[in-house]
């Protein structure tokens, strides 16, 4: 990681240390000063040289340890020292990350910064399921859209254009905001049957899946708690609920 001193924005995955990049290893081990999500996890964090300093800046819905615009300063501000820093964010930089944001932010302050992308949340819940997000028979888009909006608030999208058949509509941190989801979706023609996934901690040992239909989609919600995606679409048919990756442990250590 040679050069000036910088910013990395670096994806670490959706939480198998194993889904990590090589290139995100790489910053991580050159790491200075490592500012990451709550959610990474420690075997992940580990990997960063003992010597680095680590900052934890989690956010959970409506707590944040540090304000948005507090992270943005810090990142400049430690590179600006001279710093290699790591803003280490779960899942990819650029999905629903605030990786833009902080990019932004870099820019402004004349710093350096390069983006290191991550396996996101969806791809790992995907693969995890063997349920595809795109299939030329049952799903010809995928759709990845936010279940919350700035200050907690219903989202503002095209309802209407996501209750169209044959397609994937991923909504990354839409468990609380299910039964309204659904409403939306129904309301705007999308069938009642219409197969529905929800993965809780996508990748991880803790994985949960529940496979259900749009139509039960809140109640099959209600029973969950953790960072979760909604998985909504024809495709979600050939789900399988079994082996889940603590199941797989299990298996290997047999």
């Amino acid at each position: 990681m040679a050069g000036e001193p910088q910013v990395y924005l670096v994806g670490a995955g959706p939480g198998d240390p194993d889904l990590l990049t090589i290139r995100a290893l790489k910053a991580l081990q050159a790491a200075e000063v490592v500012v990451h999500d709550g959610l990474v996890s420690d075997e992940i964090l580990d990997l960063a040289p003992a010597s680095a300093r680590r900052i934890s800046v989690a956010k959970r819905k409506s707590r944040h340890a540090y304000p948005q615009e507090e992270i943005n300063r810090m990142l400049a501000a430690f590179a600006l020292e001279g710093l290699t820093v790591i803003r280490l964010k779960g899942g990819d930089p650029f999905i629903f990350g605030r990786g833009g944001e902080e990019l932004e932010a870099c820019r402004e302050a004349g710093v350096s910064c390069e983006i290191v992308p991550g396996v996101t949340a969806a791809l790992a819940a995907s693969a995890g399921a063997g349920a595809p997000l795109t299939h030329r028979g049952l799903a010809q888009s995928v759709t990845f859209v936010t279940g919350h909006a700035a200050r907690g608030e219903e989202p503002d999208l095209d309802w209407p254009s996501l209750a169209r058949p044959n397609q994937t509509v991923v909504i990354y941190m839409g468990l609380s905001m299910a039964e309204t989801i659904a409403q939306r979706l129904l309301s705007a023609g999308r069938a009642a049957a219409t197969p529905a996934l929800i993965v809780v901690n996508a990748s991880r040992a803790d994985e949960q899946r529940v496979l259900t239909c749009l139509g039960d989609l809140s109640l099959a919600a209600s029973t969950l708690t953790g960072p979760a995606l909604l998985i909504l679409g024809e495709a979600m048919s050939l789900a399988r609920l079994d082996q889940s990756p603590a199941e797989l442990a299990a298996l290997t250590l047999s």
